[in-house]
């Protein structure tokens, strides 16, 4: 039984048989090709046995892995290598079927190359998942052919791999990497000047060229006889919450990715950007319910308690319920915090609605609405009109463009801190507000 279920015709036989079959036709005008096409059958049914002994005289011919990340990235590319050796004589043609897990909805991943003789030959491919959750990697079909290509052999590992799709890490470490070298500003962040001193005293160091000659100690100065200066370093353990609507307005999907996703992964790098600046990072997330609640701390591991709840963050088919979270905020966040808000208004009144409890929640703590700008409605608005009804799109897009910008002007009339961003360039946008916030020291 064994045998039956990995025992395949290669195509090739076909095409034999197909010559076999047009020479017995031929046979009926040319008497003289009868026998010959007899002597070619037997001859390819000893072919068909002695290719069927190659195949299967050893167990575990051609071996085969697939080495799987602890964790996959969410909307990232995120590498698979798989890993292949034959202990074959001969050298061995194989044909790779991965069966890859249904999210990505793929059913014709094939691979094909030739195995030597103990040479591995490894193969890497990538997948971009677009949700969160649990992956499962089925069989990994090898078919295993000799030069002769008549019959195949089916080898299967690694049955039921199980991955989980965390929010998106690689662009997390990214940015880890560009705060901890200081060079945000190499990748599109903004350098803002500082304006006074919103800073913290460090120290009193001797002064040497190119210090601000504003920043001299004259005391310590006519002590030491030597001029002195006031050394200062940016404001530390300041409480930074992200808040993340997860109601119907973040369903809406661009380039395969809910807004909720992008606002995700724009929290996760966010976090850590803030971490490594040594302040304190905490979340929310809430809709007609407060899903979560992670008070600010400033601790490195507590990264890992951010990532566990972002990984579980789903979005609900109601309209959430700002009062509940302007109480919410009233009564756990005491000391005056940055707040990111992680939303979207499609219509102007939907945000007059919601800016009664914006307004209470900005009068004591710096709040940053964050919303989004419809990138599919850009193609719309610079496309000729050609007729009637194009016009008519063309108009209905153009104002709904407008309505976002509006929406920006009107938040900022009020003191509220705005970023109005397309869906790609959340995690840059944020970050550069939250250093402009810090450079001008507003919080």
């Amino acid at each position: 039984m064994r045998f039956l279920k990995s025992f395949y015709i290669h195509n090739t036989f076909f095409w034999y048989l197909a010559i076999l079959s047009a020479m017995f036709m031929t046979s009926y005008w040319y008497k003289w090709l009868y026998p010959i096409a007899w002597i070619c059958t037997m001859v390819l049914l000893a072919m068909f046995l002695f290719d069927v002994v190659l195949l299967y005289a050893t167990k575990n011919s051609v071996k085969a892995s697939r080495s799987l990340p602890q964790k996959l990235s969410n909307s990232d590319h995120n590498p698979i290598v798989m890993e292949f050796i034959s202990t074959y004589d001969f050298k061995t043609g194989i044909t790779v079927v991965e069966e890859l897990p249904i999210q990505f909805q793929k059913r014709d991943f094939k691979y094909n190359t030739i195995l030597t003789k103990k040479e591995p030959k490894i193969f890497e491919y990538t997948v971009r998942p677009v949700e969160r959750g649990e992956y499962y990697f089925g069989n990994l079909n090898i078919y295993a052919s000799s030069p002769l290509r008549i019959v195949k052999r089916r080898f299967l590992y690694l049955k039921n791999q199980m991955v989980p799709v965390y929010p998106s890490i690689i662009q997390m470490q990214k940015y880890d990497f560009l705060a901890i070298s200081n060079k945000l500003s190499e990748f599109g962040m903004k350098k803002i000047r500082r304006i006074g001193h919103t800073q913290e005293f460090e120290q009193i160091k001797e002064y040497v060229a190119g210090d601000d000659f504003r920043t001299i100690n004259w005391k310590a100065t006519a002590k030491s006889n030597q001029l002195m200066v006031n050394q200062y370093q940016d404001e530390k353990s300041q409480p930074i919450y992200s808040v993340i609507d997860t109601g119907r307005v973040m369903k809406m999907p661009f380039n395969g990715l809910k807004l909720l996703d992008y606002a995700i992964n724009s929290t996760l790098a966010f976090s850590n950007v803030a971490l490594k600046k040594n302040d304190k990072t905490g979340m929310i997330s809430f809709s007609k319910n407060i899903e979560t609640f992670l008070p600010a701390v400033q601790k490195p591991t507590y990264l890992n308690s951010i990532l566990e709840k972002l990984y579980n963050i789903s979005t609900e088919y109601t309209d959430s319920d700002f009062g509940l979270l302007y109480a919410h905020i009233k009564r756990k966040v005491n000391h005056r915090s940055l707040l990111l808000l992680y939303t979207n208004f499609e219509h102007i009144t939907a945000m007059r609605r919601q800016l009664p409890f914006l307004l209470a929640i900005a009068k004591k703590h710096v709040l940053v609405v964050v919303f989004f700008e419809n990138t599919e409605l850009e193609e719309l608005i610079n496309t000729s009109a050609n007729d009637l009804q194009g016009i008519y799109h063309k108009t209905i897009a153009e104002k709904f463009s407008m309505d976002k910008k509006l929406m920006q002007k009107e938040l900022q009339q009020y003191g509220i801190q705005t970023i109005l961003t397309k869906p790609e360039e959340l995690t840059i946008n944020t970050i550069n507000k939250y250093l402009e916030i810090k450079a001008r020291g507003l919080l």
